[in-house]
């Protein structure tokens, strides 16, 4: 199968390497020439992905029409907030696009003015194509090593283009699921940003392993809660897109959510954290967006609004937490 893969982080980067690793043509297009420049002359991404080499099959596209010309999936591997200019960018290609079976978004935040989902931004801008998501606990290094993980596809397509993807990425190293709950997904990839940068506010605060562990277990009660009531089904934020990617996103001293929160709730300024990245840190955004909803709609969401006083109104974290521990006492749901 030929897939293009349109964005070259970390994520985008393994991705490539695995599926080039399954025998698959691929084609990896960085958004900046200057950066498929230098990938395609070092054969390495060394500023998202540095120590894999890329195979010499992997191909080092810049202009999207040449990439996707013969593309039968493309795989857009960009951060939500530049996901519709790059729909709209695809959509003047189209008439000279012949293959193309389904579009697949990596990216794990809400548009922020529109509070859309990505496969929604997708279907408004690409309405003709079918869109799937892919999302779980994928750390985008040990993927690239090829070490054990496990991720969903979800999509509303026929159960026949389902099949035929599925098996296309799925291979010895990385299981891949099938799901047709795709807002349930998308909620679960969106969510966990945000409780993975509550679970670093702990890290940061040294509340301990007690701690951290109410912390996880509470805010997966609330991401099923508030994700099922957003329209995802509740058994799918138990699967690997909802807690699987929380536990790994929350524990893992790579999450770029995790450490966000560690260091703001260590004294760093939110501005000096999020300039100072390469990388997009979507719990952020996604933290005010998802207050706007529960504000909007009167939900109950404790740790997402106590998080959001803290990154976007200067509450002190202790005192959140304080907040937190003295709420009216109730019976465990």
């Amino acid at each position: 199968m030929n897939f293009a893969i349109l964005g070259a982080g970390a994520w985008g980067t393994a991705v490539a390497v695995h599926l080039a690793r399954l025998g698959h043509r691929v084609t990896l297009a960085p958004r900046r020439i200057e950066h498929a420049l230098e990938i395609a002359s070092a054969r390495e991404n060394k500023d998202y992905l540095p120590g894999f080499p890329l195979d010499q099959n992997i191909q080092i596209g810049c202009e999207l029409l040449p990439v996707l010309m013969e593309a039968d999936v493309a795989i857009l591997a960009c951060p939500s907030n530049g996901l519709r200019d790059l729909c709209q960018r695809i959509s003047t290609t189209l008439d000279d696009v012949w293959n193309l079976e389904m579009v697949i978004t990596l990216c794990k935040g809400l548009e922020r003015d529109t509070l859309l989902k990505p496969a929604q931004v997708v279907a408004e801008v690409l309405p003709d194509i079918t869109c799937g998501v892919l999302s779980g606990p994928t750390n985008a290094a040990e993927v690239a090593a090829g070490k054990p993980t496990a991720i969903v596809l979800a999509s509303e397509a026929e159960e026949a283009l389902s099949r035929e993807i599925q098996h296309a990425i799925n291979g010895p190293a990385l299981r891949v699921y099938r799901s047709g709950d795709v807002s349930g997904v998308e909620l679960g990839g969106c969510l966990k940003n945000i409780y993975a940068i509550g679970a670093g506010i702990c890290d940061g605060l040294g509340l301990g392993d007690n701690a951290r562990a109410a912390f996880l277990t509470r805010a997966l009660h609330e991401m099923v809660r508030l994700g099922s009531a957003l329209g995802g089904r509740s058994e799918t934020f138990y699967g690997l897109s909802g807690f699987g990617d929380m536990v790994a996103t929350c524990t893992g001293s790579w999450s770029r959510n995790r450490s966000f929160g560690e260091a703001f709730s260590s004294g760093q300024s939110i501005e000096s954290l999020l300039s100072e990245r390469k990388t997009v840190v979507e719990g952020y955004a996604a933290t005010d967006c998802f207050h706007r909803i529960v504000s909007q709609s009167g939900k109950e969401a404790p740790l997402l609004n106590e998080i959001h006083a803290m990154l976007y109104s200067g509450k002190d974290p202790k005192v959140a937490i304080g907040d937190l521990m003295n709420r009216e006492l109730k019976t465990e749901h």
